[in-house]
């Protein structure tokens, strides 16, 4: 099958508890030995791999998704998501394995910290891997042998084929593997500033030293964002620059990553200027912030007709 686009990366069902624990310092403080009453509870499924290969459907491209989970209830939820959002689901479901799951805590301040079980993410081979024609192909945060496979699919599209790459690891993946080689055959990448500072142990850096230094390693696009600040990017010629809207009212912050990389991949792959992408970006994460859920509110347009953003 032909696709625009192939995402690479985790699939989980999440769990949203949302309670009136406050932030104190940084930290979330539940009481040992306390039972605390869930103010709500709601499921949905994430991941990077299904966020994205979803959020590029939406926009009107041909999407198709590579990632596994196990042959149990939770898998066949990510399965049937994916069918009826129009994905192509071109990896393998496992008996035996359980499908990765991920509950994330909500503090009264608005943030979040999740705890993730990856189960069968992180055993993806190449032979789980459907047969199919691409040109690109976007890779979230995996490890094991689930990152193997996806430096060998890379390096093995990028030779034969000249498919496009881009690419948003995570803090966890760059502490746990060294991604270097992935770098240097990325066309985009897209990080935070902490994730920036992590891999050019470059920290407190002036965001133009991070550009630069992450663009001498790939060669291609470098988008920084950095929260409620500015979001930063460099193509190796010029700066660009974006800054978030302030009266955007945040309920949720999960999948909000994976909804502006998508979004600026997705403008950068149906030939939009750097500016109008990270204005899709932009749009894409501020509708899903709004909202529980990384799929909830994610924007529909056909991206390769006259939009309007």
């Amino acid at each position: 099958m032909k696709f625009d686009v192939v995402s690479f990366g985790s699939a989980v069902v999440d769990v949203f508890i949302q309670t009136d624990v406050s932030e104190k310092k940084g930290f979330m403080y539940y009481p040992i030995g306390e039972k605390i009453l869930i103010k709500e509870l709601r499921f949905d499924v994430g991941g990077a791999g299904t966020n994205t290969s979803v959020a590029f459907s939406r926009l009107g491209l041909r999407a198709g998704c590579i990632c596994e989970f196990g042959d149990d209830e939770n898998g066949r939820r990510i399965k049937s998501l994916l069918k009826k959002e129009k994905v192509k689901f071109l990896g393998k479901t496992v008996r035996g394995e359980l499908t990765g799951y991920s509950v994330i805590l909500d503090s009264k301040g608005g943030d979040r910290t999740i705890l993730t079980y990856k189960g069968a993410n992180d055993e993806v081979s190449l032979r789980d891997i459907s047969k199919f024609n691409t040109k690109w192909l976007y890779f979230g945060s995996l490890l094991g042998k689930s990152f193997e496979t996806q430096k060998q699919l890379a390096i093995k599209l990028k030779k034969k084929k000249g498919i496009k790459l881009a690419y948003n690891p995570s803090s966890y993946q760059i502490k746990a593997m060294n991604i270097t080689s992935l770098l240097k055959i990325t066309d985009i990448l897209v990080v935070n500033k902490e994730e920036a500072e992590m891999l050019l142990k470059r920290y407190k850096s002036k965001e133009k030293d991070l550009l630069l230094g992450l663009h001498k390693i790939t060669k291609g696009i470098i988008v920084i964002t950095d929260r409620d600040r500015p979001t930063l990017c460099y193509d190796g010629n010029r700066k660009y620059s974006i800054k978030p809207h302030k009266e955007i009212k945040v309920v949720e912050r999960t999948g909000a990553g994976d909804a502006f990389a998508s979004g600026f991949v997705a403008g950068q792959i149906a030939g939009k200027s750097i500016t109008r992408s990270l204005e899709l970006g932009i749009k894409n994460s501020e509708a899903v912030i709004q909202n529980f859920g990384a799929k909830t509110n994610l924007i529909r347009m056909k991206l390769k007709q006259r939009e309007q953003l």
